[in-house]
């Protein structure tokens, strides 16, 4: 039986934000400018990052239920950060999350 060797593939990541993907869905956007946007998506838009995720300086990733579930709010986590879960209301400025999770660098 042959086995193959685990590869590692480099990526440009100094931080990774985990986002709920059901508390997100449940709002319904909420976030950006219009309001129209989920949390992830308006991130990703604000940090201006590239399309390639693995040439981003921060990845964004929706991931499944932290088991908190709060209303009208979606739960986070930064891995700089792991021991500090954030639940984020809907409307809250972007900026401020960024500021929040420590991501302007």
């Amino acid at each position: 039986m042959s086995r193959k060797a685990i590869k590692p593939v480099a990526a440009g990541w100094t931080d990774v934000v985990l986002v709920c993907r059901k508390c997100s869905k449940k709002l319904d956007g909420g976030f950006g400018r219009d309001g129209d946007l989920r949390l992830a998506k308006a991130l990703r838009h604000a940090l201006d990052l590239p399309k390639d995720a693995r040439k981003s300086p921060v990845g964004i990733i929706e991931t499944g239920c932290f088991d908190v579930c709060p209303k009208g709010a979606v739960v986070t986590v930064s891995t700089s950060r792991p021991d500090e879960w954030l639940v984020i209301p809907r409307d809250t400025p972007v900026d401020t999350i960024i500021d929040r999770l420590g991501l302007r660098r």
